[in-house]
């Protein structure tokens, strides 16, 4: 394995570290009662970029996560990659580990001449439950190909291919296909990277804003909602389109059965979403306009209801989210309560931006 592109852990003094200025944005309510409370920040992003509705401090820099695939994808489909529909969506993906996820990886993989021995990511059961057990069951354990990115590594081996590139080594970030992912980021973003780490996966991973990021999402949204106007291939769009186009069409390799960014695509359409880990959510629209939220303490859980909250700062219709915007508290196997969003764009929970670490 290569060696981490990036270790802050040797060279940060909490005592001098900065912290984001995040906002209560979900609670859980048990009875009438505010039990747990999650804190982050958030943007919403209309169609000409700027800002529409905030929470919190979304221009501090954060780590992306896994929202960052789409726009590694981008790279890949501008150094050459074509893939079919379903396999380019596979490589935005953290996918469940399904038996199509765990396929359309091999699939890539062989399409370029190039096995499961040439990739660099680490290894790990299914992320999805569900599949977790039946891996277990069928005799299975931790490999590279059940991990979630291994669409996104073995898509990034098949450009290596393509281009001539050295395989080994291709995670290391002053690699050829690294250095234009990072090109492809800051061209997307608009923003230089504040600093850079390692993915849970390998990657190197970029240090950006809310800001950048939706504004990103909502480049491969709108590419995608103009390209789609026309039933031609995939292959012949823009990068920024083909990648937003996948997404919307195979939602299901995207993340998998019972996940609640498949469920928003499929619910809200022309959106292009995808999570990360840490509490981080990104959803780009047809028209440009984009959310972005990140989850202070990293509860996957508090997520969707702050985004189901932004998008209806956007105007949008969520009456078809419902499902994904509130979760059941429970007592005693019966509901006693509910996970919702905070009234936080109305400043009605706090009279400032509160660091809950202090």
């Amino acid at each position: 394995m290569p060696s981490p592109a990036f270790s802050a852990a040797s060279t940060a003094d909490p005592a001098v570290l900065a912290l984001p200025q995040h906002t209560p944005l979900v609670a859980a309510v048990r009875d009438g009662l505010v039990e747990s409370v999650h804190y982050g920040s958030a943007i919403a992003l209309g169609p000409d970029g700027t800002a529409a509705a905030a929470a919190g401090d979304p221009q501090a820099a954060f780590y992306p996560r896994s929202s960052l695939k789409p726009l590694q994808a981008v790279a890949m489909v501008r150094a050459g990659l074509k893939l079919p529909a379903d396999l380019l969506a596979l490589a935005a993906a953290s996918h469940s580990g399904a038996a199509a996820h765990r396929d359309g990886a091999l699939r890539i993989l062989e399409l370029h001449g190039l096995a499961a021995s040439d990739l660099g990511n680490s290894t790990d059961l299914p992320y999805g439950v569900e599949e977790r057990e039946d891996w277990l069951r069928s005799g299975g354990s931790a490999t590279q190909i059940t991990q979630n990115c291994s669409g996104k590594h073995a898509a990034m081996v098949a450009t290596c291919a393509i281009n001539g590139w050295p395989v080994q080594g291709y995670l290391h970030p002053t690699h050829p296909l690294q250095q234009l992912v990072a090109r492809t980021v800051t061209e997307l973003t608009g923003e230089q990277p504040a600093a850079l780490s390692t993915d849970g996966c390998g990657t190197p991973l970029f240090a950006l804003t809310l800001h950048g990021m939706a504004r990103a999402f909502g480049r491969l949204a709108h590419a995608a909602a103009s390209a789609g106007k026309d039933d031609g291939a995939i292959a012949s769009t823009s990068p920024e389109a083909a990648v937003g186009l996948a997404m919307q069409r195979h939602p299901e390799m995207v993340a998998g059965e019972g996940r609640d960014v498949t469920d928003l695509m499929r619910l809200l359409p022309g959106s292009v979403a995808k999570d990360g880990f840490e509490g981080v959510q990104l959803v780009g629209l047809a028209d440009g306009s984009a959310v972005a939220v990140k989850i202070s303490d990293g509860g996957d859980r508090a997520r969707m209801p702050a985004t189901v909250r932004m998008l209806e700062a956007l105007g949008q219709e969520t009456d078809e989210l419902a499902g994904i915007a509130t979760a059941p508290v429970l007592g005693g196997g019966h509901e006693v309560g509910r996970l919702q969003a905070t009234d936080f764009l109305n400043h009605n929970t706090l009279s400032a931006p509160v660091n809950e670490a202090l």
